[in-house]
């Protein structure tokens, strides 16, 4: 029946813009959502880099002895790691947003105690508490991107400019560190995140939707410190192993905890009705293969946010502040590449073309960048970091895509988190690796230099971070040619992982191409996880 108003039919046209400001808001707020959810990854990835920065600062003011510096460096990625796993899972049950906003205020909370830490175990501790808060935040950034973004055009688009956030905060961390560290004292790059974290929790709190599996059912709390364990093993003895060498005791025993600890994980999680880990995942060779690729690319993502900032500092004698604004080539590549492919799939739907080039890319511009040397012209330098930056830019965004596509809502999580986890462990494996590598190099370079100057010993000679601008001129330049050489040698290294990164690249291409996975690919858009579609008990959307 025509409803009338006074005898007359209304206007259709009249009503149009009621009807369309309920659409208008939801709009609003998934964009909003993208913000709140860039802001708190950023905040992780700054927070990530700018540590080494604040190092030599810090170890004046509390005098940690050389152990408990390593543990200030090191806790906060093995917590981080160890704990990613069990955070998505439990984003997944509780709600992803109360994650969230747990670990924004955990995150906050724990910036001040680092920023005011007195004693080298009270800021142990806190760093291990940033730790546990960062690995809440990650997984439940990008499950809450995915689910509030059901147009996939839309979706490409946020999964781009979240994953350009992410890569880029990472070289952002020494632009950050550098500015406060040349006006305040070290706790200042630890305190900018209490304000920053406030703002994020209060519009989290008005804004954010809930999101979570409809059926969760209950958390195998089991499984938990055998996950932590194993995880923590292998992650300490890979870093262990870089600094001191395979042979040590301390790598035996952790890689021993962690092999049997992540093997008892794993039988758990097959015989068990509701796992941790959703290992039925690792069926879609799209998934599984993905994972992989991001752990590669994550090797030489850390490689250039961090090793490019040494180059500049200790081999080419820049502070810190002009160190990270001419790793700007970088940031500008990663960001971009994130914004312009994902515009570009959004038109074209070509994710895997851009996924390949990106591969190439990675590939070229940690072997260009294999090449810099002290005195190499910076337009030169800044050529092979917009080759990086846009490489891995491109990867990332893609990566995240073609898992997130995988999946149904009900299991963003635990996919978000295995993507986090694999690109976290390769940039630990990377800096702890690399750096021993660069530490060796550097060793090498400087003796020579040394050996050619008629000097048998010397700041610097022991591969350490020394205060380069202190040295006599002709030391000086040793130091700083042995930094430049063997910042270089890192890329090298770092190239391989990048070229076995392209290499997996190739067959998820291939794979989504043809269906070699053996399950059914699922369309942009559709909900439908590629394994629920061949296990129809599985968790309804």
């Amino acid at each position: 029946m025509t409803s009338k108003t006074n005898g007359r039919t209304p206007d259709p046209r009249a009503q149009a813009p009621t009807s369309d400001a309920p659409q208008a808001a939801a709009g609003a707020r998934r964009w909003a959502v993208l913000a709140i959810c860039c802001v708190a990854a950023a905040l992780l990835g700054i927070d990530n880099s700018v540590l080494n920065y604040a190092v030599p600062s810090l170890a004046r003011r509390l005098h940690p002895s050389s152990t408990q510096l390593l543990w200030i460096v090191d806790v906060y990625g093995f917590v981080l790691g160890g704990l990613l796993i069990v955070a998505g899972n439990l984003g997944d049950r509780i709600g992803r947003k109360k994650l969230l906003l747990a670990g924004v205020a955990g995150f906050g909370a724990a910036s001040a105690l680092t920023a005011y830490a007195g004693s080298p175990e009270t800021l142990i501790a806190a760093r291990a508490l940033l730790g546990l808060a960062g690995a809440t935040i990650m997984p439940s950034t990008l499950s809450l991107v995915r689910a509030a973004f059901t147009d996939p055009r839309e979706r490409t688009t946020a999964i781009g400019v979240s994953s350009g956030v992410a890569a880029a905060s990472f070289a952002l961390g020494p632009v950050v560190g550098g500015l406060l560290l040349d006006h305040f004292w070290w706790g200042s790059v630890f305190l900018i995140n209490v304000p920053v974290m406030a703002l994020v929790l209060v519009a989290g709190v008005l804004v954010l939707p809930e999101s979570r599996n409809p059926r969760p059912g209950r958390l195998d709390w089991a499984s938990v410190p055998l996950s932590v364990a194993g995880l923590f093993g292998v992650i300490y003895a890979i870093k262990t192993a870089a600094r001191d060498g395979a042979g040590s005791h301390a790598v035996w025993i952790a890689a021993a905890v962690g092999a049997v600890s992540l093997a008892a994980f794993f039988r758990r999680q097959t015989r068990i009705a509701e796992p941790l880990l959703e290992l039925r995942l690792f069926r879609n060779a799209t998934i599984a293969l993905t994972s992989l690729a991001s752990l590669f690319v994550g090797v030489a993502m850390f490689a250039g946010t961090v090793f490019l900032s040494q180059y500049f500092q200790l081999a080419r004698g820049e502070t810190p502040t002009m160190s990270g604004v001419l790793t700007i080539p970088l940031i500008v590549g990663l960001f971009l590449a994130s914004m312009f492919s994902g515009r570009i799939i959004t038109r074209t739907g070509r994710w895997k073309g851009f996924l390949v080039a990106g591969g190439l890319l990675v590939t070229a511009g940690a072997a260009t960048l294999g090449m810099i040397r002290a005195d190499t012209p910076y337009a030169e330098v800044a050529v092979y970091m917009a080759l990086l930056g846009l490489g891995i830019g491109m990867m990332m965004q893609n990566l995240v895509l073609a898992v997130q596509n995988q999946v149904s809502v009900a299991d963003l999580g635990a996919a978000s988190s295995l993507v986090t986890f694999f690109r976290s462990l390769g940039g630990a494996i990377g800096v702890t690796a690399l750096g021993a590598i660069l530490g060796n190099r550097v060793t090498h370079f400087v003796t020579q230099g040394l050996a050619a100057l008629h000097v048998k010993n010397a700041a610097g000679a022991d591969g350490g971070i020394p205060d380069v601008a202190t040295l006599p001129a002709p030391i000086r330049g040793v130091v700083e040619n042995a930094y430049g050489h063997g910042v270089g040698d890192v890329f090298l290294y770092a190239a391989p992982f990048a070229l076995i990164a392209f290499v997996l690249v190739l067959f998820i291409k291939e794979v989504a191409l043809n269906n070699r996975s053996g399950l059914q690919q699922t369309p942009a858009g559709t909900g439908r996880s590629a394994v629920d579609a061949v296990e129809p008990a599985a968790r309804e959307k």
